[in-house]
């Protein structure tokens, strides 16, 4: 997955907003809570990081190319940061990066997700 291809993915998901901060990561928001990071190693690999239910994180922790996201998981909470596409293809990492947009949803308030005309959001 390229930058531009990651980008343009996120941009699909409903009622996102989009920054670069934190050195250059192109950060991904939902009612200004964050569901992606992306941004690069020391060479040319795009990292990309996001918000995953326990199990998840429990089973993507231990698989190569993937690793607890540096700070986020640190202070306990569960995200993933995809290295490489060894143990997750571009597809899957769609699919997860739309279940973080949906598990970031549902921690924002009724009327925050009405604001956002994502009521209907489960």
């Amino acid at each position: 997955m390229t930058l531009d291809d990651y980008d343009r993915f996120c941009a699909s998901l409903p009622s996102t907003t989009h920054v670069v901060q934190w050195g250059g990561a192109h950060v991904w928001k939902v009612g200004a809570k964050v569901f992606a990071i992306g941004g690069w190693d020391q060479g040319q690999q795009l990292f990309v990081t996001f918000k995953c239910s326990d199990i998840a994180y429990d089973v993507l922790k231990e698989q190569p190319g993937l690793r607890p996201a540096p700070y986020l998981a640190s202070r306990g909470m569960k995200w993933i940061q995809r290295q490489t596409s060894q143990s997750m293809d571009d597809a899957a990492l769609k699919d997860y990066l739309r279940e973080s947009h949906r598990l970031v949803v549902l921690k924002l308030t009724k009327q925050a997700r009405k604001e956002l005309g994502l009521a209907a959001a489960s």
